[in-house]
């Protein structure tokens, strides 16, 4: 969700997403929501964080709340690393309809957080 809000705000900028245990999937609750703002996520594929190693990066953003637990280190080359924490709403346990309010509260505050981090940058 953090890559395609970032993409839909900056759009030219180049923005990847990966992580240390990717999913095989993106969730589906994720896809619905960030419709329902008008980013399609659907094509979508986790990726590895062991494929952007050689990769050169302004800005490394860890976004999962445990990230700097589980991934204290990124190896690569970038000018600046960035932890801005966020629940993983796929770990809410609920029906459907509240799965999908928190999987709304987390994109909501993720847009938040990082718009307002990288505006002024």
């Amino acid at each position: 969700m953090a890559t395609a809000l970032l993409a839909g705000k900056f759009p030219d900028w180049e923005v990847f997403s990966a992580g240390t245990y990717p999913a095989r999937f993106v969730h589906p609750l994720a896809i619905e929501v960030m419709q329902e703002i008008g980013l399609d996520i659907s094509e979508n594929v986790p990726q590895s964080i062991d494929k952007f190693l050689k990769e050169d990066f302004d800005y490394v953003l860890t976004v999962c709340g445990d990230a700097q637990d589980s991934c204290p280190e990124f190896f690569g080359n970038t000018k600046n690393k960035i932890h801005i924490g966020f629940d993983d709403p796929a770990s809410f346990i609920g029906d459907k309809a509240e799965m999908l309010d928190e999987f709304r509260r987390v994109r909501d505050e993720i847009n938040e957080a990082l718009i307002a981090y990288f505006q002024n940058k």
